[in-house]
C-alpha cells in the first residue's frame, strides 16, 4: 500500500489538518470560539449531514406514505439543528476519549485535544452545553421519540471505545449515527413500524460502506498503534466488501419503501419512492468506480460525496406524498 501523506501538524490560527480549506469556521467564527467549533467539528459538516439524512428519509418516506402533517416542518428544522449539536456533543466526546490516539496520528494530531487548544475540562464543559441544547429540542417531541433520544445515549457513550476491542466499530457508528431514522419516525407518526426499522438497517450498512471508506485515510497509523476497523480487518478485499455493503444498503431502503408503501394502493408513488433509492444507487456505483482505496485522498472525497448520496432520494420520496 502507498504511503499516506503527511499531513501539517496545524497552522499557526490553529486549523485542523484534513479540514476542507477557507471553511467558515476558520474564516468567519470569533477566535476564541474557533477551537471548540473544530472540537465539534463544524469546519467539517459532512458528519452533521450523515447524522441528519437517515432523519429525513424517515419524515419523508414516513410523510410520503400517511401524509405529511402540520408539525413535520419543525421536525425537519429540528432534525437539522439537532443533528448539528450532537454530532458536536458526540465529536467532542470521541476527542475527549481518544486524545492520546490523535496525537499518535498524522491526520488528527492537529485536532483541538492533541494541540492543546482545549483543555479537558474545557470539552466537558461543551460538551455538556451542546447536548443540554439538543436535549431542549428533544422535549418538544412525543414521549415515544423522547425515549428513543435518551436510549440513543448508550450508543454515542461506547462508540468511541469500539475500536479498542472490536474489528466493527463501524457498525457501533452505524448503530448511533442512524438511530435519527427510528427517532423521527416515532416523532412525526408516535410509532416505530416495520418500514422504520428497515430504513434504520439500511442506514447501518450504510454507515459500514462510507465509514469503511473513510477508516482506509488511517489504515497505516491505525496499524501502527493496534485501532481496529473495517478497513484493517478487510484489507486487500475491501472492495469486494464494500460492493457488498452498498447491494445491502440499496435493497434494505427498497424494502423500507415497500413495507411503507404496503396496502396503499398508489402505485405510481410506489415506484417513483423505489426510482429514489435506484438513482441513490448510481451515485454510489459512481464512487465505486472512482475510488482508489490506495489513495487517501480519493478516500476523503469518496466520504464526503455521501452527502450527496443520501440526499438523492429525499425529493423522490417526498414526491410520492402527491401522487397516486
Amino acid at each position: 500500500m502507498s504511503q499516506a501523506p503527511e499531513l501539517p501538524e496545524a497552522a499557526p490560527s490553529g486549523q485542523v489538518a484534513d479540514a476542507p480549506k477557507a471553511n467558515w469556521v476558520d474564516l468567519y467564527a470569533p477566535g476564541p470560539a474557533r477551537p471548540y467549533l473544530r472540537l465539534s467539528r463544524a469546519d467539517r459538516p459532512i458528519g452533521t449531514w450523515l447524522l441528519l439524512i437517515p432523519c429525513l428519509w424517515a419524515l419523508a418516506l414516513a410523510g410520503g406514505v400517511g401524509g405529511f402533517r402540520g408539525w413535520d416542518l419543525w421536525l425537519a428544522l429540528s432534525c437539522g439543528v439537532g443533528a448539528f449539536l450532537m454530532r458536536g456533543a458526540g465529536c467532542t466526546w470521541n476527542d475527549i476519549t481518544d486524545r492520546d490516539i490523535d496525537a499518535q496520528v498524522a491526520r488528527t494530531r492537529s485536532r483541538p485535544l492533541p494541540s492543546g487548544q482545549v483543555t479537558v475540562r474545557g470539552a466537558l464543559a461543551w460538551m455538556a452545553a451542546q447536548a443540554l441544547a439538543a436535549a431542549a429540542i428533544l422535549f418538544s417531541y412525543n414521549w415515544l421519540a423522547v425515549g428513543l433520544g435518551v436510549a440513543s445515549l448508550a450508543l454515542v457513550a461506547i462508540y468511541p471505545f469500539a475500536k479498542r476491542f472490536t474489528w466493527w466499530p463501524q457498525v457501533f457508528l452505524g448503530l448511533a449515527f442512524n438511530w435519527g431514522a427510528l427517532l423521527a419516525w416515532a416523532a412525526h407518526a408516535g410509532e416505530v413500524p416495520p418500514a422504520a426499522v428497515a430504513l434504520y438497517a439500511a442506514g447501518i450498512a450504510w454507515t459500514l460502506y462510507y465509514d469503511t471508506i473513510y477508516a482506509h485515510q488511517d489504515i497505516e497509523d491505525d496499524a501502527l498503534i493496534g485501532v481496529k476497523s473495517t478497513a484493517r480487518l478487510f484489507g486487500d478485499q475491501s472492495r469486494a466488501w464494500l460492493w457488498g455493503f452498498f447491494a445491502v444498503t440499496l435493497v434494505l431502503f427498497a424494502l423500507a419503501v415497500v413495507l411503507a408503501h404496503a396496502g396503499a394502493h398508489r402505485p405510481l408513488a410506489f415506484v417513483v419512492a423505489l426510482a429514489g433509492v435506484w438513482t441513490m444507487g448510481l451515485q454510489m456505483g459512481w464512487q465505486m468506480r472512482h475510488l482508489d482505496l490506495d489513495d487517501p485522498a480519493s478516500c476523503r472525497t469518496t466520504f464526503w460525496s455521501n452527502r450527496d448520496a443520501g440526499l438523492i432520494p429525499l425529493p423522490f420520496l417526498a414526491a410520492a406524498a402527491w401522487l397516486g
